[in-house]
């Protein structure tokens, strides 16, 4: 006869585990770091803070110096799977910065300590364990980089199928927000009759929306492909 705790998906084990678990104060100073690090809070600090940046992840991913008047090794013109190849190439480095911060980060600590304080708010909303929100905050920077930490996350067995799905259409929803908002949107700004950090707010918002609905859907029209987990 199965045991209740043999029949408990793994990442709720992993929540219960934590809650009994210690975390120091030199975990939360790592998850601190890391959210203000990927969330872009400095990205587009004033002017006399302006040195703030260089805690700032697509700060430190920079960009690709330009190539004559081809703009940067990519090129321009390009087709078919070489053109592919070579914009998958351009993603590596702030990919693999991702990565890398996020195991130093890691052995600090920070993955515990933001299970620990964030699975009460996401695990309620949209169903997912508290040590996707560092995937999730990543994402607000860099769509390439939070996917790749949703798949570490996935190949570690700390998150489900269906966690998978609901952090993917969370991500989806406004992907790289912060970037792309002040990259693309800054252009605008003098029209805005509102205050900027407003549609900033909905947009972050309407994340959730989208993560709920998609929670929602695997849960009532879907829920037979997902009973095994």
């Amino acid at each position: 006869m199965a045991s209740d705790t043999l029949s408990t998906p793994l990442p709720v084990q992993e929540d219960e585990n934590l809650e009994q678990e210690k975390v120091g104060i030199g975990a939360y100073i790592s998850l601190f770091f890391a959210i203000c690090f990927f969330s872009g809070v400095f990205y587009k600090a004033p002017e006399a803070y302006r040195w703030v940046g260089a805690f700032d992840f697509t700060t430190l991913i920079g960009k690709f110096g330009s190539i004559s008047d081809f703009g940067t090794f990519v090129g321009k013109g390009g087709v078919s799977a070489r053109s592919g190849f070579l914009f998958a190439l351009s993603l590596v480095p702030g990919v693999m910065l991702a990565l890398g911060l996020l195991e130093v980060l890691s052995f600090y600590g920070a993955l515990k300590a933001a299970q620990k304080l964030m699975t009460p708010l996401l695990r309620p909303i949209l169903g997912v364990p508290g040590v996707t929100g560092l995937a999730l905050i990543t994402d607000l920077q860099s769509t390439d980089a939070g996917a790749a930490l949703t798949k570490g996350l996935l190949d570690t067995g700390k998150i489900t199928k269906k966690n998978l799905v609901v952090m993917s259409a969370w991500q989806y929803a406004g992907a790289g927000l912060v970037n792309n908002y002040f990259s693309i949107a800054s252009a605008l700004f003098f029209a805005f009759v509102v205050p900027v950090w407003i549609p900033l707010v909905i947009m972050f918002c309407l994340k959730f929306v989208g993560g709920v609905f998609v929670r929602f859907c695997l849960s009532t029209f879907y829920k037979e492909d997902f009973k095994n987990e």
